[in-house]
């Protein structure tokens, strides 16, 4: 026997507990040859004798009572392990690690938590920021359980990728700024820009947007934080393009909103391992849906009418 069994540390224990083989058999539902193998292979593990038996009562040696003390907390923490492990497989605690974006960080996934902590309280969601590529690349090696990932995205095996949120991508610019109806292609590109930083999706689709009109503008400044991005247009710095969900709370009044011309969308996916979801993930995955357009994600988000939206 190369390693410490835990049936034996526990014979072990409660025979020192009880003080006789006889009585430990029987609170172990074990037969009496089998306690006294438990102690005999121990014994020979450790290179000493464990047990003194003396007038018919059983006490440990010294070397038997430093096992038998080490032995409680080994079991206990057994237990403690046991009970832990059983409340995550009930979906009552755990851990679930999830990978976003900072644009899904900033409003929409503390929303989530702070549901999830009123009805979970013992799930704890880990979260990292990377980008959408990284984010598949960890779930589809395993560490990661949940992704917020920019769509479309090209499918990946063993990962399910569902649609979830559709949102308004708006021109944020200075309440101050004399302003059209609607931000235009046109307009945008004659302003001082700040934008997200190259590589992200919402520059992609932001590119692509001033493209189709012919325009190829140069940002003053590109970051991947938007409330730092904001933080500028409130200062005047220069005009944003940035994503707006319907619950954020009212922006800082130095800053009006446009709808853009024609319409620019972010969207956003779940995604996740295929197969079983361990109960914790699936609370976690829950309370996302929750924040969809509806329960299946797939719902669009309402068309914004034609006219200038001012936080102030």
């Amino acid at each position: 026997m190369r390693e410490l069994n835990l049936d034996r540390l526990r014979t072990l224990v409660v025979i020192a507990e009880l003080g006789s083989f006889a009585a430990a058999a029987r609170t172990l539902h074990l037969a009496p040859p089998t306690v006294s193998l438990h102690i005999a292979e121990l014994e020979d593990r450790i290179g000493a004798p464990l047990l003194l038996r003396k007038r018919g009562q059983v006490r440990p040696t010294a070397i038997g009572d430093t096992l038998v003390a080490r032995a409680r907390r080994l079991l206990a923490d057994a237990d403690q392990l046991l009970d832990d492990v059983q409340r995550q497989v009930q979906g009552l605690s755990g851990r679930v690690r999830l990978g976003a974006s900072t644009g899904a960080l900033a409003h929409l996934l503390p929303q989530a938590l702070e549901i999830l902590g009123r009805q979970h309280p013992d799930i704890d969601v880990q979260v990292a920021v990377l980008t959408s590529h990284d984010t598949l690349a960890q779930l589809h090696n395993g560490t990661l359980d949940i992704g917020l990932v920019a769509l479309p995205q090209t499918p990946v095996a063993g990962l399910a990728i569902q649609s979830w949120r559709r949102d308004p991508v708006m021109a944020f610019l200075p309440a101050g700024w004399p302003r059209p109806p609607s931000a235009t292609p046109d307009w945008l590109a004659a302003q001082p820009l700040i934008l997200n930083g190259a590589g992200t999706r919402l520059m992609q689709l932001t590119a692509d947007w001033f493209a189709a009109a012919g325009h190829y503008p140069a940002p003053r400044i590109q970051l991947d934080y938007n409330d730092a991005i904001k933080s500028l247009v409130a200062a005047g710095y220069g005009a944003a393009l940035l994503p707006h969900e319907a619950t954020t709370p009212p922006a800082d009044p130095r800053i009006a909103m446009l709808p853009l011309s024609p319409p620019l969308w972010r969207q956003l996916g779940i995604a996740h391992r295929d197969g079983d979801i361990e109960r914790t993930t699936r609370h976690v995955l829950d309370v996302l849906w929750g924040l969809g357009p509806d329960q299946s994600g797939t719902k669009s988000a309402p068309e914004l009418p034609a006219t200038t939206l001012d936080c102030s």
